[in-house]
């Protein structure tokens, strides 16, 4: 128990400050605070001696209290208000971790043969690697939520660059591929996931008219980071090996840390309102751990929301099925051009091509979401692009001739702009702002279970097909048009839905208008009084 705090002056200082004659006098156990000089009390704890002299008073009455102002007057100062200048610097900073995190699982098929090679392993065994650390990137939302509630955006990003880095450092001396689960795959993943979820919230504080902008800007980076990650990883493995890019690897992520200074707290009335959406803390201690563990998951996953909106729930079973089959071509799309005989900078080139042209194509997404003409129909527009994503991946089934690739990573990346652009702007548009951080945390949990399964399963059609990557082509297209046709036909149905539920409505309000209205008629010598109903015939419009 903490001893409470007295605010009587000890017997080491009277109230004007006049010594007493003991040199060294020590305070109770049972009081925090001393006096010093009228009006201005310093804590100490239990047991702890009082100043010696007038000195020593004169320097904590003068010290002490401005700097408490002092600290204040800087809190008030750091925080920012949203739509502000600051605003796009937070946004570029969001940007630069989204090329860092997302981008960065694009050139894990640079490093797939090599692994493959040096492990002595099947296809299945080394796809678990990117598996895992994409996996991790998107499970780790709860703990991210917690880490942003306690310790804000700022913090949790740091702490995730910190992650990332330890994690690639490590992995250059892993000895085994169980080694590289662990220390690549889980704690970089792990990291990254902070670094990129945190951002995204940050940005949902930031922006309020321009959110969708500002998403669609942010999704910059990923294309940005698809492009130059490739390009640096194969220049980096012809120099240094795989061991050595994972070493540099390690100082880049570092680069989060940077990007999370910037995102300084802001100063908006949305900040408390994420409270709304979480249940109150009990007042009873919750009888064991069970009971803990259940009221922690009731608290940071939105169970509550997957069963009552039904939109959130068609929108999160539908993207979980079509991840599945989405990150496929990023792993693959080098190894089975290599195979078919093309050059490994070419190779490498193809994932730079999609990322390059992203660049230019994620803003035009961002921006025509963004119109009011199109608010209504972002849902349907993001199940148009998962639906030409998966119709292009058809084409690799056809022909893996380099110039028919090219044409084929131009496509991709329209569809691919779409997905990157809408992803969590539909959601934000599905769920209130105040409970979006807790949808975010069920919706990535929940997609993390398909990306970590999707490349195993990829790679085991692989083995058994004797490296037949058709196979994995017709998996991710399959999975992609079945996720965007699901999602697509709900949302419709749901809005038909949604319109005569209000129709009814609106009938059965007037409906009942009239037969509750009558028309009462004086009679002409004013004794009596003729009542007649009003008759009133409602069509629907």
């Amino acid at each position: 128990m903490v001893p409470s705090i007295k605010e009587r002056p000890l017997p080491c200082w009277d109230r004007g400050g006049a010594r007493v004659p003991s040199p060294i006098s020590f305070c109770p156990a049972e009081s925090l605070e001393w006096t010093c000089l009228p009006g201005s009390r310093v804590a100490l704890g239990p047991g702890l001696a009082c100043p010696l002299g007038n000195t020593a008073q004169a320097v904590v009455a003068v010290a002490v209290r401005p700097w408490q102002q002092h600290s204040v007057q800087r809190m008030s100062q750091a925080l920012e208000r949203p739509e502000g200048c600051w605003a796009w610097v937070v946004l570029l900073a969001s940007l630069v971790i989204h090329g860092l995190t997302l981008g960065f699982p694009t050139c894990i098929g640079i490093f797939f043969t090599d692994l493959q090679r040096d492990f002595q392993a099947s296809n299945s065994e080394t796809s678990w690697f990117p598996s895992i650390q994409t996996a991790m990137l998107h499970a780790g939302g709860p703990l991210c939520s917690i880490l942003v509630g306690c310790f804000g955006c700022r913090v949790t990003v740091m702490l995730g660059g910190l992650l990332a880095c330890l994690g690639m450092v490590a992995s250059s001396f892993c000895r085994t591929l169980g080694q590289l689960y662990l220390t690549a795959g889980f704690i970089t993943g792990l990291g990254m996931s902070f670094s990129f979820q945190s951002s995204i919230t940050v940005l949902g504080f930031y922006f309020t008219h321009r959110r969708a902008l500002a998403n669609a800007l942010a999704s910059m980076g990923v294309s940005l980071g698809i492009t130059l990650w490739p390009l640096l990883s194969r220049y980096l493995l012809e120099e240094l090996g795989w061991r050595g890019t994972f070493l540099v690897f390690g100082g880049v992520f570092l680069h989060c840390c940077v990007s999370g200074a910037i995102m300084r707290p802001v100063a908006t009335s949305m900040a408390p309102e994420t409270r709304k959406g979480l249940p109150p803390p009990s007042k009873t201690p919750a009888p064991g751990c069970p009971a803990a563990c259940s009221r922690a998951i009731q608290r940071h996953l939105a169970f509550d929301i997957l069963r009552h909106n039904t939109g959130y729930r068609v929108y999160t079973l539908g993207v979980v099925w079509m991840i599945v089959g989405f990150p496929l071509p990023h792993i693959f799309l080098v190894p089975y051009a290599i195979r078919h005989g093309v050059d490994e900078h070419r190779a490498a080139l193809l994932i730079s091509i999609i990322g390059f042209s992203n660049i230019f194509l994620r803003p035009m997404a961002g921006l025509m979401a963004g119109r009011r003409d199109f608010a209504g129909h972002r849902k349907y527009l993001f199940s148009l692009a998962a639906l030409l994503n998966g119709l292009t991946n058809l084409v690799c089934t056809v022909s893996a001739d380099f110039r028919v690739l090219v044409g084929y990573c131009l496509v991709y990346s329209v569809s691919m702009s779409g997905i990157g652009a809408l992803l969590f702007q539909v959601l934000m548009d599905i769920v209130p702002m105040d409970q979006f951080s807790r949808a975010l945390g069920l919706f990535t949990v929940l997609e993390s279970i398909s990306i970590l399964i999707a490349p195993p399963l990829a790679g085991f059609f692989l083995d058994i097909s004797d490296n037949n990557f058709s196979y994995v082509f017709y998996m991710s297209s399959f999975f992609l048009i079945s996720g965007a046709l699901f999602m697509g036909g709900s949302f419709c149905a749901l809005r038909k839905k949604e319109r005569q539920g209000r129709q009814a409505e609106g009938e059965g309000a007037i409906t009942e208008a009239a037969l509750e209205q009558t028309l009462t008629v004086e009679g002409t010598d004013g004794s009596k009084k003729q009542v007649y109903t009003e008759i009133m015939y409602v069509t629907s419009l």
